[in-house]
């Protein structure tokens, strides 16, 4: 089950901003039914609850000014609950033959999202070019999937070692990668700030879905976040961070302190989740439908950063 011992998320408006234009979400999927009429001695209108199918996180860093943002990524994070809930292939185990088509449904997704939001800003002209970077894990143990466009982060933290399993959707990176920018200098760089692949937003172009796929092993570390926080961070301070922590939730209020000491000039939002070094059960070796049966679903969603340009942050 998530709790805040191994998986935990929160947000903040840091010091600068008039709004959070933030949201998060962290969700347990699971399988159920509705019961009606039956001869079973089961009240009708009564729900089950089968095993936990997957574990969801998402961030998504809304912009395109206070109302925009706030709409855009919030709108985002609706609109993926709501497929999610109504696709039931999200909630099977996965096997190895139908993972190219789930990855293709994921993208799908992303790009179903997109569609959306840019169809709100031309329904109110009020929000036009409104647009959010977007983060999303989809855990079915062992497997973890990164679908991702923005400037929003996924880390995987494993035996000292940080790994970085996005990139930066911004014209700094992509200066970089073409040898224009010397990697020192992408921190500071104008172009930090500019972002080519977003949700909703001006552009007429279609995003661009980036998904990744990784097995994870237990005591595995998965850190998500804006860059509200991730432009204060680097491998040593997120590795000290979990260490001293005593369970998730500490080390996120541990990463919004680290980013208000240091300036805390946008929204900051973060999630953290451990796989359990010993779990009550063996996920190797047990289906979804063998799992401890829950009736509980943890989920936040919070809204909060302010941009007078879709695609630039200054």
């Amino acid at each position: 089950m998530i709790d805040e011992h191994n998986c935990y998320g929160v947000t903040d408006i840091g010091l600068k901003r008039e709004s959070n234009q933030d949201s998060f979400l962290i969700a347990q999927l699971s399988k159920s039914m509705m019961i009606g009429a039956n001869s079973l001695s089961i009240e009708p209108q009564t729900r089950l609850f089968g095993g936990i199918c997957g574990w969801l996180m998402l961030v998504a860093d809304g912009m395109g000014g206070h109302a925009g943002g706030e709409r855009a990524s919030s709108l985002a994070v609706r609109y993926l609950i709501e497929r999610l809930l109504n696709n039931i292939h999200w909630f099977f185990q996965l096997n190895r033959a139908a993972e190219v088509e789930f990855v293709n449904s994921l993208k799908k997704l992303l790009r179903d999202t997109h569609h959306e939001i840019q169809s709100e800003g031309q329904r109110d002209l009020t929000l036009s070019g409104m647009g959010t970077t977007l983060t999303m894990t989809y855990l079915v143990w062992p497997n973890l999937y990164v679908v991702h466009a923005g400037d929003s982060r996924c880390y995987l933290i494993r035996d000292g070692r940080v790994e970085l399993l996005t990139t930066d959707h911004t014209m700094a990176r992509r200066l970089v990668e073409s040898g224009g920018l010397n990697p020192e200098d992408e921190a500071t760089s104008r172009w930090s700030n500019v972002l080519w692949n977003v949700l909703g937003g001006k552009s007429q172009e279609e995003v661009k879905a980036e998904v990744r796929q990784v097995e994870l092993r237990r005591g595995d570390h998965v850190m998500i976040c804006t860059d509200g926080l991730h432009r204060y961070l680097n491998d040593d301070t997120i590795l000290n961070v979990l260490k001293q922590a005593e369970s998730c939730n500490d080390s996120c209020h541990e990463f919004i302190r680290i980013a208000k000491q240091h300036g805390g000039d946008d929204n900051i939002t973060v999630i953290v989740a451990q796989v359990p070094p010993e779990p009550d059960y063996d996920p190797l070796a047990t289906t979804a439908s063998e799992l401890p049966v829950t009736v509980e679903a943890e989920s936040a969603l919070l809204d909060t950063a302010e941009f007078d340009d879709p695609y630039n942050r200054d």
